[in-house]
């Protein structure tokens, strides 16, 4: 029998942090010098942020309105981004231990926050003890089939060919092999762990990676036998219908977000700057065109999936979103909005919240700026509005998708719920538009008028209205 979709997740706001670049609290060891925080971020410096940083810098992500974290990979590494796992079951000394992550499961607990852990089960690292008795030991290693080995010797460090399989052929992230009984055994058991030890949901990076049959549906099954309402989602770029249900409860919807930032450029998204076909299209996306982009989307989700769907439109896997909209606030304003109001758990990406920019990788993973002054205010208090916006409206949250325009510079449309209808409106061009609706009610955020059932926005702006019922 099918589980429900976690509860919780409809009416959570994530925030994502990368725990390397989010704070440093000063009570961690740090074995050597560190690269300084303020300067440009390298792919192989560490800025030393910890989770003690995160528990003292709670206050800013309550105030801000996030009630749930989504925590990029914390387990002992040797990279920044700790995606290179050494030992799946200890927290990185230099994010703090495992005390450190004891402190901010109590911390986040007692302020209602949910905490998300970030599980990569497709590869490992060569600092992997199996990988590394492997290197030791080639075929008398007791692990040699928990890799993919095709040749030996070995070569992790080159020259040519390492002689395995690798995720995206890179030498220093060996690919388990998941046909294997003990590795998957190994890798439940991973799950079941943080899951006992209190976590409130798992990401699984690069989960098409894995095609072994069965292999998420077991995962899944594991899983929810400790907790039916823990939060599965899985990193897909693209259509996630095929992985929801039997393996997920959501999945990070790229496929809209990048959308969303295009559309909300008004013309001036930078294509050049981004990687990984990010934003998933290549020109622009006008009013008709992104309508018909979220409506197919919608229509490939249950609504309980569209709920459960980690909305989004920038990431440590992307360039800022303000880069992207070559640095143009009101843009980034309007897709904010659209992130808050449009189906799906919407996740802001450490630093957007107060106008942080930076190409992608490792441009995208600057320090946390904590100077105040530095930061934009105007924009800050626009997330903190969208987030009231949010809470206060059941709408936003539960409320089902339903598109009103299809011609015009207007994208319309209303989220309805038994107790509320909210009208949602966007003009993401330069000029004034109108659209003929046939609706009344009362402005709840934004700009632009609604009189006798006809909308008129400012150019480059968006509103949202309390239906009348």
């Amino acid at each position: 029998m099918m589980r429900a979709m976690p509860e919780w997740v409809a009416d959570a706001v994530f925030y994502q942090i990368f725990p390397d670049r989010f704070a440093r609290s000063g009570r961690v060891h740090v074995p050597g010098p560190l690269e300084a925080w303020d300067a440009p971020p390298t792919q192989h410096g560490y800025k030393g942020g910890d989770l003690f940083g995160v528990v003292e810098r709670l206050d800013h992500l309550e105030a801000l309105g996030v009630n749930a974290l989504y925590l990029t990979p914390i387990f002992q590494s040797a990279s920044n981004h700790r995606y290179h796992t050494h030992d799946y079951f200890t927290v990185d000394p230099m994010l703090g231990g495992d005390a450190a992550f004891d402190a901010l499961i109590e911390a986040a607990h007692d302020r209602g926050m949910k905490v998300v852990l970030d599980a990569v089960l497709n590869h490992a690292s060569r600092g992997f003890f199996p990988f590394h008795d492997v290197l030791e030991n080639g075929e008398a290693s007791p692990y040699f089939d928990w890799f993919h080995v095709e040749r030996l010797p070995l070569r992790p460090y080159g020259p040519g060919e390492p002689g395995y399989a690798c995720w995206r052929g890179i030498p220093a992230l060996p690919k388990l092999n998941t046909e294997n009984a003990e590795v998957n055994a190994f890798l439940i058991s991973v799950l079941r762990h943080w899951a006992e030890r209190g976590i409130d949901g798992w990401r699984f990076d690069t989960p098409e990676e894995i095609v072994t049959p069965g292999f998420w549906e077991a995962v899944r099954d594991a899983v929810k036998a400790v907790d039916e309402e823990l939060y599965l989602v899985g990193e897909i770029w693209t259509d996630a219908a095929p992985w929801l249900g039997p393996r997920f409860d959501g999945t990070m919807s790229y496929w809209l977000g990048g959308h969303t930032l295009v559309y909300a450029s008004g013309g001036a998204f930078r294509f050049e700057i981004t990687k990984h076909e990010y934003p998933l299209v290549r020109e622009p996306v006008d009013a008709v065109a992104f309508g018909d982009h979220v409506e197919a989307v919608m229509t490939r989700y249950t609504p309980a999936q569209q709920q459960a769907n980690l909305s989004l439109y920038g990431s440590h896997d992307t360039a800022r979103a303000l880069t992207m909209l070559a640095g143009d606030r009101e843009a980034m304003k309007l897709a904010t909005m659209l992130l808050f109001t449009l189906p799906g758990a919407p996740c802001v990406y450490a630093g957007d919240e107060i106008g942080m920019e930076g190409l992608d990788d490792p441009g995208c993973r600057a320090g946390f700026v904590w100077d105040e002054a530095r930061w934009d205010q105007d924009l800050l208090e626009t997330f903190r509005a969208l987030i009231r916006l949010r809470r206060e409206h059941v709408a936003t949250r539960r409320g089902r998708f339903r598109r009103l325009t299809r011609s015009g510079d207007v994208f319309a449309f209303v989220m309805e719920h038994e107790d509320e209808t909210l009208l949602v409106a966007t003009n993401a061009t330069g000029e004034a538009a109108s659209a003929a609706l046939g609706l009344d009610g009362a402005r709840s955020f934004g700009d632009g008028a609604l009189v006798a059932g006809t909308l008129t926005l400012p150019a480059r702006t968006g509103a949202v209205f309390s239906i009348a019922r």
